[in-house]
């Protein structure tokens, strides 16, 4: 918009508001006086009466740059200091408003370049400018007493028509208007007078700007707010008590330890120097790398790495503050009004960018952090083969990254992590190669492979698991593959040494061969799972639906054969409470619950598609989960409905997903099911899905593993067949 200069209201309309305050104040009474006279006030007979010199005092009111309600003496703790110190004080200028305008000056580049576009020229419209500004000085010039002389000539006609034009008129007359006026001879001759100066204004005169300036002040008071005092209480940091015993040798150790860094310290300085003020030549000079700056940068580098770490987890926190909030505290308040139902409650979902192609096929809680879980990224799907693999550990206290990654070169299929060591991991992955990682030293490069050639599986490794430690203390673990091998495998000092332990065969005769000689049919396994309190006995899980009970001690024979299932079994897993019931999943729809040594299954579950994975709960000794590859997830509890699901929620979408891998929390009321995306989703159990055994009241004193164990055997009595007794034989002879 172009620059404008607004003008002051010409004095001429000024005498016809003096005119009426005249009328009020003069002797004839107006609508005005008579109200005012007809007004009384009322006052309280206790009101304190003053003297008149008290009245008349002017009490004057001082502002002040200062604000008193403004608070001193303002303390925080410092964590870092141990004590309390000073906050600095607050700003006295408070801001109420502020507006950016949109007005320049005439003077400036910018108002000349507005007004060359605009058609204008510069000189002239500044020249006209203050041509108006000069009128509005003259007409501020006038004595007050001329005014009061053309007020008592203005009729009272005159002086309502002036209002009316005031209100109507935005740009005032010209100064020609307002030499006529100043004579006064009536409202025809100001009428004619204003039509002769219209009529001889120049036609192509441009329309004056009355001000520089387009300037408003306002002033508001705000009301201040009162003043609040909020605590909140903290947990302390943690402290801890160091205590030593401080001798001479010890006092000389530090001091040349102290001594050897700076030493250390100059070198670098020189070097840097030395480096600076060199010239650069054709060819550099070779620097000796010090043994102990490698060392320095190292320490350096994994002290930046935890504060990093931290500080991403505080992040984290805080952005999902809500997800950690129902972790610790939700409860599903509708599963009082429910009966024997129960539901999950998604919480956190952990991805990594670089294994979203791939599916999880295998998920395990760490045995020492509970909050700590590995993931391996593989894939199921054989007509879609994807090159590389992944390890990645997660912790519930960052979902956004993996704290630990170890990147594989083909597909990862199962994890096990060491119950002693928990940062010893072992890993099967899809061409038959074991390895083991030490994460607490490197994630980049295993700890321990099995060589390529000669020294590994002629299959897919589906499960890995640790075994108890040798009589040696040297570690070792068992793993099972397609080609029908379990091989044991023992960490030696620089290798890892395989023994094969057994080898799966079909329970069929021989077959001939293609030279004529009959051969064995070699089964294909697909998973195993130890016996918790044998360890000697395993059960191996394989593609044509049997479940082979064998023993590390001998390799020749099964001690049991389970014909479970019409497809392969995927998992096996054993009841926390008593080791003689285990649950199995196939690929055949069925969940099925087994006794140790019995040919027939306890339950018999049908859940509509193939069952990635079963696994029993750690807090009940009747609750178990399995995923599917429709996306659910079912909960059964077979002490409350011994014939279908208590909990059937859809986690995933039925037509993109599939879930694969679920596992419990050991000492939290969450689940993790794994899809074929590469994402991990974190599930909360209701309160109806994780209830308690109450103790009998004659038998408070008993504990929780207990009273499991009871619940479980008597629903076992009510399950099991009857054992049918033999009469004995009649010892006493007949009457012959």
């Amino acid at each position: 918009m172009p620059p404008t200069i607004t003008k002051k209201i010409s004095q001429q309309k000024v005498p016809a508001r003096k005119a009426q305050v005249r009328n009020i104040e003069g002797t004839e009474t107006s609508d005005f006086d008579e109200w005012r006279k007809a007004k009384q006030l009322m006052k309280p007979k206790d009101q304190l009466e003053l003297p008149e010199a008290e009245l008349k005092e002017i009490l004057a009111r001082v502002l002040v740059t200062t604000n008193p309600q403004k608070p001193d003496s303002l303390v925080e703790f410092s964590y870092k200091e141990g004590k309390f110190i000073d906050v600095p004080l607050p700003s006295n200028l408070v801001v109420a408003y502020r507006i950016k305008g949109a007005q320049i000056h005439i003077d400036t580049e910018d108002a000349i370049h507005q007004l060359i576009e605009m058609g204008y020229d510069p000189d002239e419209y500044r020249a006209q400018a203050r041509e108006g500004i000069e009128e509005e000085v003259i007409e501020e010039a006038v004595p007050e007493e001329v005014e009061e002389v053309k007020e008592e000539e203005v009729p009272a006609e005159e002086s309502v028509k002036t209002e009316v034009e005031e209100e109507e008129e935005e740009a005032p007359p010209p100064p020609k208007e307002a030499e006529e006026e100043e004579h006064g001879e009536g409202e025809d001759e100001d009428v004619d007078v204003d039509a002769k100066s219209v009529a001889e204004a120049p036609k192509g005169r441009k329309k004056k700007l009355t001000n520089q300036f387009n300037f408003c002040e306002r002033a508001s008071l705000t009301y201040n707010l009162p003043v609040r005092s909020q605590e909140i209480q903290t947990i302390p940091p943690p402290r801890a008590n160091f205590s030593a015993l401080v001798l001479q040798w010890v006092i000389y150790d530090a001091y040349q330890k102290d001594f050897e860094a700076q030493e250390l310290e100059k070198e670098l300085e020189k070097e840097r120097r030395e480096k600076e003020k060199a010239v650069v030549v054709s060819r550099p000079k070779v620097v000796r790398k010090k043994p102990g700056k490698t060392q320095i940068s190292e320490a350096v580098k994994m002290r930046i790495a935890e504060g990093w770490k931290v500080l991403e987890r505080m992040i984290n926190q805080n952005t999902f503050y809500d997800i950690a909030k129902d972790y610790r505290y939700w409860e599903d308040p509708a599963d009082e009004f429910r009966e024997e139902e129960g539901t999950l409650l998604p919480l956190w979902k952990f991805t990594y960018d670089k294994v979203r192609k791939n599916t999880v096929t295998d998920i395990e809680w760490n045995p020492y952090y509970y909050d700590l879980f590995a993931v391996t990224f593989g894939y199921l799907d054989f007509v879609k083969p994807i090159k590389d693999g992944a390890i990645c550990v997660y912790t519930l206290k960052n979902p956004s990254y993996p704290d630990y990654i170890c990147m594989t070169h083909c597909a990862a299929m199962c994890i096990t992590t060491h119950e002693t060591f928990p940062y010893m991991m072992a890993v099967g992955l899809i061409d038959g190669n074991v390895m083991v990682y030490n994460i607490q030293q490197t994630c980049k490069e295993p700890a321990y492979r099995s060589n390529n050639v000669t020294n590994k599986h002629k299959g897919i490794v589906w499960q890995v698991r640790w075994a108890p430690d040798l009589p040696d203390g040297e570690l070792n673990f068992f793993s099972i593959a397609s080609d029908g091998r379990i091989n044991n495998w023992v960490l030696m000092q620089n290798e890892l040494a395989a023994t094969t332990v057994f080898m799966l065969y079909l329970p069929m005769d021989p077959v001939t061969g293609p030279d004529g000689t009959y051969m064995k049919m070699r089964g294909s396994a697909c998973c195993v799972a130890f016996h918790p309190k044998d360890p000697l006995i395993y059960l191996v899980g394989t593609e044509t639906g049997s479940i082979y009970e064998c023993s590390t001690a001998y390799s020749s024979m099964y001690l049991f054969v389970y014909e479970a299932h019409h497809m392969p079994v995927y998992r096996i897993d054993f009841n926390k409470y008593n080791s003689d019931i285990f649950a199995s999943c196939s690929a055949d729809w069925r969940i099925k619950i087994w006794e140790h040594r019995r040919n027939e299954p306890l339950f018999v579950f049908d859940v509509g598609s193939s069952v990635g994975g079963v696994k029993w709960a750690p807090y009940s000794s009747t609750v178990f989960a399995a995923v599917t590859t429709i996306g659910k997830v079912f909960v059964f509890d077979i002490n409350v409905n011994k014939y279908k699901s208590i909990c059937e929620q859809a986690v995933v979408s039925k037509k993109r997903n599939k879930l694969t891998r679920l596992a419990f929390n050991h000492n939290l009321p969450i689940l993790i099911v794994g899809d074929d995306k590469g994402c991990v989703t974190t599930l909360k159990l209701s309160p109806n899905l994780r209830i308690m055994c109450k103790p009998p009241k004659k038998q408070q004193h008993l504990d929780q593993f207990t009273l499991q164990c009871m619940k479980l055997e008597k629903l076992l009595a009510l399950v099991r067949e009857p054992v049918t007794l033999t009469p004995p034989p009649d010892t006493a002879g007949t009457e012959d």
